[in-house]
């Protein structure tokens, strides 16, 4: 992506913003959106309710089959119970910042 990404290396792995519709009808990453003020996140929704904490159990699930990541390496750092969220992917960033690229440069919002 030529401008701001939705994701950015960080420590040991990658930070990913993601905007999650709940209730969504299905299990899908939509590429990248821009926010009113501008911030780029990855767009997704997922099938399952936001309750007990079943949306982000299906985000994280999401975002690391999407990305080919272990599911115990996304985590969320920030935004439990708020659609807009900060995840954590751990591991080696330049092979996640990839994944993101393919995943997230197919829609730009």
């Amino acid at each position: 992506m030529t401008e701001a990404a939705a994701w950015s290396a960080e420590g040991e792995g990658v930070a990913l913003w993601v905007r999650l519709t709940p209730k969504g009808g299905r299990d899908a990453v939509e590429g990248v959106e821009r926010l009113a003020d501008g911030r780029p996140v990855l767009k997704a929704r997922v099938r399952a309710a936001p309750e007990d904490g079943r949306a982000n159990d299906s985000l994280v699930e999401l975002v690391a089959e999407t990305i080919g990541a272990p599911r115990r390496t996304v985590s969320i750092v920030s935004g439990h119970t708020a659609r807009l969220k900060k995840l954590f992917i751990a591991g080696d960033p330049a092979r996640l910042l990839a994944a993101l690229e393919k995943t997230g440069a197919t829609k730009n919002g």
